[in-house]
């Protein structure tokens, strides 16, 4: 029989090199006086790397920021196991046994196979989850710390699916009209409070507008900034052809570069 170590295998490996980043001796100084609190912004800001790379269909990339999201993973149940509460087994533990518990239409016979009846019962099972969390309320566990456009569109989403919606898209719109003139009043009155809360309910709007329309909005307005990014480039171009930058410019050439940049998007469509 060979003595050679056994690989412990490349999940066995992170938490080994976790554990040892954690260690008080000779660990890392940074990872050591880590929390919850202080690694938390960068669990989310590496859920974002993970939504760019997917983004721009960089493959090679997204491994690797798949990689960075579940060290954040192996991370907190570090700080969690070394605190005395659970660790990393018992986290993978949990998410299988949430996901079989949700779907019984496939490892039980749950007799319900449409899209539409799968949304239906997986509301079910989770207000039943939600009842033994104490959390009874239909918007009690949208979490608090998501993007302020994406909890908008799942406040509205889980308000719809209890009868609280719009039946079409026209009375959406007719609210964002109705929002937008309020915030014009607003605007005049100069009053920047009301100002700043009339905004948010045009965006609240126009989050749930999103949502009748099957557009999530984060996704769409990520498209957007990389368009303005796109055709605002090509004004610093055609500039930088006489010698100039934008602010050698004036808004009325840059618009018409601007128009250009838009003519040639429609053109490679």
């Amino acid at each position: 029989m060979s003595d050679a170590p056994k690989d412990p295998g490349p999940i066995q490996r992170l938490l080994d090199v976790m554990a040892r980043l954690r260690d008080p001796e000779g660990g890392c100084p940074w990872d050591v006086e880590q929390t919850f609190a202080t690694i938390a912004p960068y669990t989310i800001e590496e859920a974002y790397e993970v939504a760019d790379a997917i983004e721009r269909n960089d493959l090679k990339e997204l491994k690797e920021e798949l990689g960075d999201l579940l060290f954040q993973v192996v991370f907190h149940a570090r700080m969690a196991e070394e605190a005395g509460h659970w660790g990393f087994d018992d986290v993978v533990e949990a998410v299988a046994e949430k996901l079989i518990r949700r779907h019984p239409h496939v490892f039980a016979d749950a007799g319900w196979r449409t899209s539409q009846e799968q949304t239906v019962h997986w509301e079910q099972i989770k207000a039943e989850e939600r009842k033994g969390k104490a959390k009874h309320g239909v918007l009690d566990d949208v979490p608090v710390g998501l993007p302020a456009l994406t909890r908008a569109v799942k406040l509205t989403r889980r308000a719809g699916r209890v009868g609280f919606d719009w039946p079409t898209t026209d009375e959406v719109i007719a609210k964002l009209h109705e929002e937008l003139d309020e915030l014009r009043e607003e605007i005049a009155a100069g009053n920047r409070d009301k100002v700043r809360d009339e905004m948010g309910d045009v965006l609240f709007v126009v989050a749930n507008l999103a949502r009748k329309l099957d557009v999530e909005p984060e996704d769409a307005l990520r498209a957007s900034n990389a368009k303005f990014v796109r055709r605002f480039h090509h004004i610093e171009a055609r500039l930088a052809e006489t010698g100039r930058k934008p602010e050698d410019s004036d808004l009325e050439e840059m618009d018409g570069l601007w128009n250009e940049a838009r003519r040639a998007d429609k053109a490679a469509r």
